[in-house]
Order: structure tokens, then sequence, then C-alpha cells
């Protein structure tokens, strides 16, 4: 399992925009077969950061799921409305394999 953290650079005046475009891929994420952890917008601290995080099982799934995605209705139309809107300044994405697994009972 691959967990991809995506970054974002948001204006700070388009927060709103922002959620809304969250919102959008809890829907799109989940049906094109990707683990969707969540989206996250600034609450306290920095008004620009704001991350995804889902999870796939390689980079070859990930690849078919971009593919699923890009074809989506909802998928397509989010893609649209985050260029019409520009409140995405920057996006990074980062990979990452859980190293502490197995976790304890505490």
């Amino acid at each position: 399992m691959l967990t991809c953290i995506i970054r974002y650079h948001i204006d700070p005046a388009k927060k709103t925009q922002f959620e809304q475009y969250a919102r959008s891929w809890g829907q799109a994420i989940p049906r094109c077969g990707a683990d969707l952890v969540g989206y996250f917008a600034p609450h306290e601290g920095s008004s620009t950061l704001a991350y995804g995080i889902y999870n796939v099982d390689s980079l070859a799934e990930y690849e078919a799921y971009r593919a699923r995605l890009a074809a989506d209705p909802l998928g397509r139309e989010n893609y649209e409305f985050a260029q019409k809107e520009r409140f995405l300044l920057r996006e990074d994405r980062t990979w990452l394999k859980l190293a502490s697994a197995p976790h304890g009972d505490g």
C-alpha cells in the first residue's frame, strides 16, 4: 500500500472554493478506485496550506486510477473548476510507504 499526500498552497481568500473542490473529490476519488483518507483545509495556523491524502495498492494501480478519474464526469468537472477559479497556487505530491506496521494494541 502506498499513500499519496498532496500538499496544496491555496489562495487564502478562496478557501471556500477549495472546500467545494475537496467535497467533489470526496465523491469522485473513492468511486474511481483510491482509498481516500480525506481532504483537509486550513483551520488554524497557516491559511495557505491544505492537504489531500489517499491510498493505492501500487504505482501501477495509481496510473489506472488516474485514467478513471480523468474520464469521470465529476473528476473532469472538478479539474475544470480548479482551472477556472484559480484557487490552487501550487500542488506537490509525495508518496509514502507505511513503516510502523504492525501497530501494537497500546
